[in-house]
């Protein structure tokens, strides 16, 4: 019989049983990293046989991409609530570099190194793009640069490849983008340590430069 929400308690089950797998991947990810990543690993773990485990996730990159799409959303909800409820870009710098402290892991799997032979589809970009977007709101066009249709504030969530933004609020964007995501790669990585300095000082003079030019 449905739930309250329309499934089956098949489907319910369903559900839990990816969300454990995911779960464990996520373990043996910040173990061993996602390049040894094992369903049949997983499925022992779990008391499964490897034929069980596969009736929930086809293959290794069947995973991979079900955990980016939950980072992705992830964060690409956090930036959204955050924008939404006010915040500029110093605060979405230090709201992003939050989310990335909260799972290192989860973070350098969609920015860092690209994982061996898997290929993330494309809808996987179009929720990274949501997040973009929400950057193209904060910064604005500069006082002599025509509005675009990102400024006219009219979707909860915009594409960024429909009509992309001015070149100059572009540039922003991207070098806002590049300088957070310098600071974050290196310091999560372990980089800044023994250098006795805030790294999310760092960061707020990187905007402080950006805001400048």
């Amino acid at each position: 019989m449905p739930d309250t929400d329309g499934r089956s308690p098949r489907e319910r089950y369903r559900v839990q049983v990816r969300g454990e797998i995911k779960q464990r991947a996520w373990e043996q990810i910040a173990t061993a990293g996602v390049s040894a990543l094992s369903l049949n690993a997983i499925a022992k773990q779990l008391g499964m046989s490897g034929p069980a485990l596969y009736r929930y996730f086809a293959n290794r990159d069947e995973l991979i991409t079900a955990l980016v799409r939950d980072a992705y959303r992830s964060l690409a909800d956090t930036v959204r609530d955050t924008f939404d409820n006010g915040a500029d870009l110093g605060k979405l710098a230090h709201v992003i570099r939050d989310w990335a402290h909260t799972d290192p892991q989860r973070y350098f799997l969609i920015y860092g190194t690209p994982v061996p032979g898997y290929h993330a589809p494309d809808d996987t970009t179009a929720i990274s793009n949501e997040i973009l977007a929400v950057l193209v709101e904060a910064c604005g066009p500069l006082p002599d640069e025509p509005a675009t249709p990102f400024d006219d504030h009219l979707d909860h969530h915009r594409a960024w490849a429909g009509d992309l933004p001015t070149t100059q609020t572009l540039h922003r964007v991207l070098s806002f983008w590049a300088r957070l995501h310098g600071v974050l790669s290196l310091e999560l990585a372990g980089h800044f340590g023994g250098m006795q300095f805030d790294p999310g000082l760092l960061i707020d003079e990187e905007l402080s430069e950006l805001r400048a030019q």
